[in-house]
């Protein structure tokens, strides 16, 4: 499949490109100067040419993939990249294009496997989302990868706020969170992922209700490895 190159000022998304190739295939198409105007590059009508026949390539390569795929069920594999993407934090649409499948397919995996949802809203994200029935538990392990409900994210567990625990530690007042809110309360670590040129992704601290995090060891059945998200 050809890789269209491109210098940081030009347009050569593929949704301006095929733009583009509309507007030269219309009834009253637009002139090549002004197709190479819209895709900011330089006027020229061979490289011009080039980035279109790439581009038309690319489309059919996809389409050859998709086809190919069209009925079969999940290969193991895609199982596991569908599921490990979408917990480092990918969106459905750009898994599904990777994998050459549909968006409802990726979902369907994701569904079945009880991966927990992540809201797309700015405003779903502000509330605690709902956990699929295999992560729900009220008891974690320190050190143990879960999901959180509202952070929206991979968390590590720490310690859980324990009388005992809150007693040993000064600042921290005194308070029996299971009796109070009829669930454990733990300490946790949220885990983002960051750009930056050491490779390395940042978090921070914050402190959850059993009830809000998710269990995720199911998904070691599927050859999903937690830590490596």
């Amino acid at each position: 499949m050809p890789r269209i190159k491109k210098k940081e000022h030009e347009k050569l998304s593929t949704s301006n490109i095929q733009h583009v190739a509309d507007l030269l295939a219309a009834d009253k198409p637009i002139t090549k100067k002004e197709a190479c105007a819209i895709l900011a590059i330089s006027y020229n009508t061979t490289r011009l040419a080039k980035i279109l026949n790439d581009h038309a390539e690319n489309l059919a390569y996809k389409e050859k993939r998709k086809s190919m795929n069209r009925g079969k069920a999940a290969a193991p594999y895609e199982i596991k990249e569908a599921t490990m993407l979408y917990l480092k934090g990918e969106n459905v649409t750009n898994i599904a294009k990777g994998l050459y499948r549909s968006a409802g397919f990726v979902k369907t995996i994701l569904d079945k496997l009880g991966v927990p949802t992540k809201p797309s809203s700015v405003e779903e994200r502000a509330e605690v989302a709902y956990l699929p029935e295999n992560c729900v538990a009220d008891t974690f392990e320190k050190g143990e990868l879960a999901w959180s409900a509202k952070y929206h994210s991979i968390v590590e567990v720490q310690e859980e706020q324990t009388p005992r625990h809150i007693a040993s530690h000064k600042g921290l007042g005194e308070c029996d969170y299971e009796s109070k809110y009829g669930s454990k309360v733990y300490s946790i670590y949220v885990k983002e992922q960051t750009e930056n040129d050491f490779n390395i992704d940042g978090g921070y601290y914050a402190y959850s209700l059993a009830y809000d995090l998710g269990k995720l060891e199911h998904l070691k059945e599927h050859g999903i490895k937690l830590e490596a998200i």
